[in-house]
C-alpha cells in the first residue's frame, strides 16, 4: 500500500513539474518527486541507493537548482516562466512510453528477480544492509577502480579550486 502512495505521489508531482509554467513550482515538485523515489528505494531494501538519492540529488543538485531559480526568478520585475512548445508531440511520446512501460511491467515475472531470491541473513535473522555488502565489495574486489576514481575526483577538485582562485592577487 505504501508503495502505491509513493508511486502515485511521484507520478503526480512529476507530471505537475512538467506541466507547470512557474519554474519555482516545478523545482518544488521535483523535490517531492525525488523524495518519493527515495521512499520507493527504501521499500525495495535498497538503502544505499536511497541515501545516495537523498544526499546527492535532494541535498545537492536540487538545492542548487532551487537557489538558481530563486536568485534569478525576477528579471526586470517579471517572473521567469517556461514556454510550453511541442505539447502535442510531447504528449504523444509520453503516451507511447507509458504504454511500453506498462506492457513491460505486466509481462515481467517479478518473483523471479535474482535480488529478490537471494537475501543474505545475518546471525540474528535480520536481513543484511546493502551498505555493508557494497562496502565489503568495494574494499575487496574493487579496490583498484575505487582508488583510481577517488584520485580522479581529487584531481578534478584541485583543478576546480585552481580555476576558481583569483589570479590577480597572486
Amino acid at each position: 500500500m505504501l508503495f502505491y502512495i509513493f508511486a502515485a505521489l511521484a507520478i503526480v508531482s512529476g507530471a505537475y513539474m512538467v506541466l507547470t509554467r512557474n519554474l519555482l513550482y516545478a523545482g518544488f515538485s521535483l523535490l517531492i518527486t525525488l523524495l518519493s523515489i527515495a521512499g520507493i528505494y527504501v521499500l525495495l531494501f535498497a538503502d544505499f541507493i536511497a541515501v545516495t538519492q537523498l544526499m546527492v540529488y535532494v541535498g545537492g543538485v536540487l538545492v542548487l537548482i532551487l537557489f538558481g531559480i530563486m536568485l534569478s526568478s525576477r528579471v526586470q520585475d517579471k517572473s521567469v516562466l517556461s514556454e510550453n512548445v511541442n505539447t502535442v508531440w510531447g504528449a504523444l511520446v509520453a503516451g507511447l512510453i507509458v504504454v511500453g512501460l506498462s506492457y513491460s511491467i505486466l509481462k515481467a515475472n517479478i518473483g523471479a528477480l535474482p535480488w529478490l531470491q537471494t537475501t543474505e541473513i545475518d546471525v540474528l535473522g535480520d536481513q543484511k544492509s546493502t551498505v555493508q555488502m557494497i562496502g565489503i565489495k568495494l574494499m575487496t574486489d574493487f579496490v583498484l577502480p575505487f582508488e583510481i576514481a577517488s584520485l580522479l575526483l581529487l584531481i578534478a577538485l584541485m583543478g576546480a579550486a585552481y580555476i576558481a582562485t583569483d589570479k590577480q592577487k597572486v
